[in-house]
């Protein structure tokens, strides 16, 4: 068994709304060291695998396919056992 830890965030060339909100949300807190804050999303995967290269291989097309919208997303992952 194989554990993924998927990261998906948008591109910085993609204004990040969300991220904007969020930022001045916190600096109306009295949080005003944040100079920038972009919004992104984290999911864990359990593998049925012990293979770490068929995993990878699996990993990306879950990604390319619906995990991430790779026209304005970004994505890394990590492996475990």
């Amino acid at each position: 068994m194989l554990k993924a830890k998927v990261y998906v965030t948008i591109k910085q060339s993609v204004l990040d709304p969300q991220g904007v909100a969020v930022q001045g949300a916190l600096h109306s807190m009295g949080f005003a060291e944040v100079e920038s804050l972009r919004i992104g999303k984290y999911m864990e995967l359990q593998l049925d695998t012990a293979d770490r290269a068929e995993a990878e291989k699996r990993v990306t097309a879950m990604c390319e396919k619906l995990l991430a919208n790779t026209v304005v997303e970004d994505y890394r992952y990590e492996l475990e056992d």
